[in-house]
């Protein structure tokens, strides 16, 4: 059951002039997309998802960005989780997409649907159901959700009982973002990174990644307008080059500044790069580093920089690599390039050996937090610093 009142409920209309004047759209939920192998024809997926901010008039990204041919959604509805499956009773309602009930996206493309009349509580457990017909190969979508979803062979999509969903999947398929209409004061942050990012190690299906608890501290905070949280992280990615996933130089414009209402960049990227033995040097991270920073400023986004976590006593780990990541982390610290510096390694380090993660903090693999440590990550965000001056909401 999702966390406190949920609700997806039709709402009179407003004015044009009073939305273009006091509202704008904000993305409440992102997954950066992956390529992915290919699924069968006349397939259904479910998918379960959790919200930050609140709002009304959602809508939905679909993306083919991987996709070599293109590929019609026949069918796709937004509701509300009960368990597992199974969908609050009369939450579930149809998506359009231009005023049709199915469209086409032609591959290397992604598509909005059409805005959904109602409002979305803030930190709902949102159900999205998609009906994909034909062969698809390869998929798009992200691989490591941490959160269980549904297949099913078929269309049903309109379907608010489970009882023909009875495939588990572990991934999100097709769907990248999802966005709601909210006060122009409101934003959001992209929290762009690795499988630390991605919640690798946290418990699956209670939303236990950092950005999580970041985003339940948002949603409690007064004074705070930076609401929303889109997690951008891929297992295994790299800031300098693709491998898992497009590398995060070559994915900032799709997973990040196009997403709507981002006031901020948060970046938590570079140990796979590090600890990689492919002779990355501190001039090379440095040089991503500024590629990232300098783009996300055009883009009038405000940049939060995170040092790179301990890794002692992970398979790969050596002193090359040891000496190269605290490079990093002095000019992450003191390079006055970030807008605004989070120090997550000296939070996540052991006091007695700071090469080494905290074993409180530590899933057992000496490079993935535990529960424990993804909440002290989120816990030692300073909130303040998420936003600071005027900045180009787009």
């Amino acid at each position: 059951m999702g966390a406190g009142p949920v609700h997806l409920t039709r709402q009179r209309a407003r004015s044009a002039t009073t939305v273009e004047r006091t509202r704008h759209s904000v993305v409440t939920w992102g997954a950066s997309a992956e390529r992915q192998d290919a699924g069968p024809a006349d397939r259904g997926y479910r998918m379960i998802v959790r919200t930050s901010v609140g709002g009304t008039d959602m809508r939905i990204r679909v993306s083919n960005a991987f996709g070599e041919h293109p590929v019609t959604f026949a069918s796709a509805y937004a509701g509300l989780r009960k368990q597992g499956a199974e969908l609050v009773r009369d939450t579930n309602r149809r998506l359009a997409f231009g005023g049709a009930a199915s469209v086409t996206v032609p591959a290397g493309e992604t598509v909005l649907s059409d805005p959904l009349p109602g409002e979305l509580a803030a930190q709902s457990d949102l159900v999205i159901s998609l009906y994909v017909t034909g062969a698809q190969g390869p998929t798009t979508g992200h691989g490591m959700a941490m959160q269980t979803s549904y297949a099913a062979a078929g269309d049903h999509t309109a379907e608010e009982g489970a009882a023909n969903w009875t495939d588990p999947i572990g991934s999100w398929h097709w769907l990248d973002a999802i966005s709601v209409e909210t006060s122009t004061a409101i934003s959001s942050v992209v929290t762009l990174g690795d499988s630390i990012t991605d919640g690798w190690a946290s418990t699956a299906d209670r939303n236990r990644r950092w950005p999580d608890h970041l985003s339940r501290r948002l949603q409690a905070a007064s004074g705070i307008t930076v609401k929303g949280v889109a997690n951008e992280g891929i297992s295994g990615n790299k800031v300098l080059a693709d491998g898992a996933g497009q590398a995060a130089l070559n994915r900032l414009q799709r997973d990040v500044l196009s997403q709507p209402g981002v006031s901020t960049v948060f970046l938590l990227e570079g140990i796979n790069d590090i600890k990689a033995h492919t002779g990355v040097t501190v001039d090379d991270m440095i040089a991503g580093y500024r590629q990232i920073i300098d783009r996300a400023h055009a883009a009038g986004k405000w940049v939060v920089g995170a040092t790179v976590l301990p890794y002692q006593g992970w398979y790969e780990y050596d002193a090359a690599g040891e000496a190269v990541r605290q490079s990093v982390n002095e000019w992450i610290r003191t390079g006055g390039e970030f807008d605004a510096v989070s120090d997550l390694d000296k939070v996540m380090r052991d006091p007695c050996d700071q090469h080494r993660m905290l074993p409180s903090f530590d899933s057992g693999d000496h490079l993935h937090p535990n529960d424990t440590g993804m909440r002290a990550m989120a816990d030692a965000v300073d909130l303040s610093a998420l936003r600071c001056g005027p900045l180009n909401v787009r």
